[in-house]
């Protein structure tokens, strides 16, 4: 159930079906106007129950042929479920059950004794998703058709946890000092380099769309902002097809000034921290509505589980001895792929952070000390990831704010200096040392609900065959 205490009426309801079920008591015998969709209908001749469902709860409402309209009466009792529908009358207590002696007595519940009623919408026959009934149906389907998917309670709750995460991230990065900007989403050139960039018409100038926020909010840094935030989406034209990759993401972006890779790493963790912290405090009933459907299906419920602080920081010489130890093919140089991971993440199975990577798996703005050599002697870089397990939730470092560093890293990486200088420009005139991270937000969420696909916690996901709904 969702909270609607601060709600105030609208123009088809006087309450919500939530505030009549927390404040029953206080509404006994008054009259009430709700509206929502018709969950079950039931009863014959002159009676009705209707199961009513809005978003911030259930209620039962009694229709009697007698205490109001014929005709409409009989349109309701005939109505195909999920139609919506709009009832005027009496907030009533229902007969308490019968209970063994020495048993509490139930909380009592409430109904609404119907006088008026008005059929809104009629739902359409078949519905090509379940909503209340147990209808197996690929999650190709249930895209297809997210506007019911989301009327399942499971699935609703899931999207209320999003934006209780979103909600409390933000809370935390403002009390940290960080201000929220907006990052243009059309660009020139490549803000991160590479080939995976969606080309586009901008009038009659191609341009492309952007595929992070990286250099805007190092110039906002650069212009003295110092600490900025962004929540927002990118895009990345990748043909990934897996379980956790999406071409369109929304993204936790931070950059901060005078700060280094550490000084960043404990901002996320932080972070994380307080989310988990603010759901186990306030939304653990919405946990309860993913967990009852997970158990109903065989499967393992979540269970919300604050993270230890700090994070563990297994450093990417480690990571390979790690993997090597374990029986996994690596050598130093090579990427840590998910079956290392696996590896890695039988003895770190939460969040952990893998700092000091290679500099030549890094970008060429990733910060790097010519003093920092890994086992073989290769130049280490201040660039990180966190893991969750054996998948990635997020890249980051610190930057390189030495623009005659930049170009020298971009010749030992063989690319052209004068190709870059939308980028290298704005550390001509004096650039603090800074540092950023990228932290996609479901993937955040596939940890919180222990859901099993990204698709299933993006309200309409956009992926290599998807552009609808």
């Amino acid at each position: 159930m969702r909270d609607s205490s601060g709600w105030e009426p609208t123009a088809f309801r006087t309450h919500t079906i939530g505030q009549v079920v927390d404040n029953g008591s206080d509404l006994l015998g008054s009259e009430v106007t709700l509206c929502g969709y018709a969950e079950t209908i039931r009863g014959r001749g002159a009676i009705a129950f209707v199961m009513m469902r809005d978003g911030t709860g259930h209620i039962q409402a009694f229709l009697k042929k007698d205490n109001m309209d014929e005709e409409t009466f009989t349109e309701i009792q005939s109505a195909a479920r999920e139609s919506t529908i709009q009832i005027i009358g009496v907030v009533a207590q229902k007969r308490p059950p019968k209970v063994a002696e020495g048993e509490p007595t139930p909380l009592p519940e409430y109904e609404i004794q119907v006088e008026k009623a008005n059929v809104l919408s009629m739902a359409g026959t078949p519905l090509p998703v379940g909503i209340i009934d147990d209808v197996n149906v690929g999650l190709d389907i249930r895209l297809d058709n997210r506007h019911l998917d989301l009327r399942r309670a499971h699935v609703n709750a899931m999207f209320q946890l999003r934006s209780k995460v979103l909600q409390y991230g933000r809370e935390h990065l403002i009390s940290e000092g960080f201000q929220e900007i907006n990052s243009p989403k059309i660009i020139a050139s490549a803000s991160e380099g590479g080939t995976n960039l969606f080309p586009m018409m901008y009038f009659d100038t191609p341009a492309f769309l952007s595929q992070s926020p990286q250099l805007y909010k190092q110039l906002a840094v650069l212009g003295g902002l110092e600490r900025v935030f962004e929540i927002g989406p990118a895009f990345r034209a990748e043909k990934h097809d897996t379980y956790r990759h999406l071409n369109e993401f929304i993204s936790f972006d931070i950059e901060g000034a005078w700060m280094n890779d550490d000084d960043v790493m404990g901002v996320q963790e932080r972070m994380i921290h307080y989310i988990w912290s603010k759901v186990a405090e306030n939304d653990l009933n919405l946990i309860d509505v993913v967990n009852e459907y997970k158990i109903s299906q065989g499967k393992d419920p979540v269970v919300v589980e604050v993270p230890q602080l700090p994070f563990p920081r297994i450093s990417y010489c480690e990571a390979i001895k790690i993997v090597q130890n374990g029986g996994g093919e690596i050598d130093w140089g090579d990427d840590i792929e998910s079956h290392h991971c696996d590896l890695i993440a039988e003895n770190h199975p939460g969040f952990h952070f893998l700092p000091r990577w290679p500099m030549a798996m890094k970008p060429f703005y990733i910060f790097h000390d010519e003093n920092e050599k890994g086992v073989t002697g290769g130049q280490l870089s201040r660039g990180f990831d966190l893991n969750y397990g054996r998948d990635e939730m997020t890249s980051g470092g610190q930057r390189e704010h030495r623009v005659d560093v930049l170009n020298q890293n971009l010749r030992d990486m063989e690319l052209d200096p004068a190709d870059f200088t939308f980028y290298t420009d704005g550390f001509r005139y004096g650039a603090p040392p800074h540092a950023g991270w990228g932290l996609g937000v479901a993937r955040l969420l596939m940890v919180l609900t222990g859901a099993g696909n990204v698709r299933e916690v993006v309200l309409f996901p956009r992926d290599r065959s998807r552009v609808t709904p």
